[in-house]
């Protein structure tokens, strides 16, 4: 009797420990801030968590109601890659770790690449996404120039820009990242800090990502979104190529389908407002939250 009873929690210790596993994200890491309210945070393509730490500071210090859960994708500045398609496992696993941390609708903010997942995870999973901020990311990115562009043209761009980017030596790599992050913020030292995580992002899943990204368009699925969206968009970056009014145009246009959504587009920010226009962000941001 006493070696069955020993046996029964040896098998329940060992189940335990083995759910607990399967449960652990292996999508994403997660670092927690403060207590109160759930918050949500992803960066976008190669970034890491840490693009988030003066959001975080804002909006979960220790004055605050909230909690942030901050993520980094799998992959990305240093994480250890996984197999497969990074965007869908990481949707799949963020609303497992919602449910599994009884966060129930919490409010999501996602930057880019991040934006585009917070999208899906209120397209696919409605009852565990509580208010949507999207920073400087569209529905269909692949879009922009064309409107009209088809499913099959979006992929096949996206395969074909895969492509290329596969054959690009290392150096050539590093040099076409290096220009493409350059545009994307003012302050010399933040353009640093995001090309050294992509430096330590893995190459393969970059791409991969990059591509899902260039080949989806969710600009008929956002109107299944509930949730209410704030969509924080920059221009300042494309001012040789386009005015304000027609970015602008294009952000509301994208997101015409999504129920109440509310554009707003940062004056002097580029690509990564957190850091040029930081301030000008924190505020729409806690008005929409409050």
């Amino acid at each position: 009797m006493k070696r069955t009873l020993q046996t029964c929690i040896l098998l329940t210790t060992v189940l335990l420990a083995g759910a607990s596993q399967a449960a652990a994200p292996t999508a994403f890491k997660v670092d927690v801030t403060g207590q109160g309210r759930p918050l949500i945070l992803i960066p976008g393509l190669a970034s890491s968590g840490e693009v988030w730490q003066g959001t975080v500071a804002r909006l979960c210090g220790p004055q605050s109601a909230r909690q942030c859960h901050v993520l980094t994708l799998a992959g990305f500045a240093g994480v250890a890659p996984i197999d497969g398609d990074l965007l869908a496992q990481a949707e799949q696993q963020l609303a497992d770790y919602i449910g599994t941390q009884k966060l129930g609708q919490p409010a999501i903010i996602g930057h880019s690449l991040g934006g585009f997942l917070a999208l899906k995870m209120a397209i696919d999973h409605p009852a565990q996404t509580g208010k949507l901020v999207i920073v400087d990311s569209l529905p269909a990115l692949g879009a922009t120039q064309l409107p009209s562009i088809t499913p099959p043209q979006l992929q096949a761009m996206s395969t074909q820009m895969q492509t290329a980017m596969r054959a690009q030596d290392d150096a050539t790599y590093a040099a076409s990242q290096r220009r493409a992050v350059s545009g994307m913020a003012s302050a010399p030292a933040d353009v640093e800090r995001i090309i050294g995580w992509g430096q330590r992002s893995n190459r393969e899943t970059v791409i991969k990502a990059m591509g899902t990204l260039m080949a989806s368009d969710l600009r008929q699925d956002v109107a299944k979104v509930q949730s209410p969206t704030l969509v924080l968009g920059t221009w300042i970056a494309y001012k040789d190529y386009a005015p304000r009014t027609a970015i602008e145009a294009t952000f509301q246009q994208q997101y015409a389908q999504l129920p109440g959504v509310k554009v707003a587009l940062a004056d002097t920010a580029r690509h990564f407002i957190m850091y040029d226009q930081p301030d000008w962000m924190y505020a729409r941001i806690e008005q929409f939250l409050d």
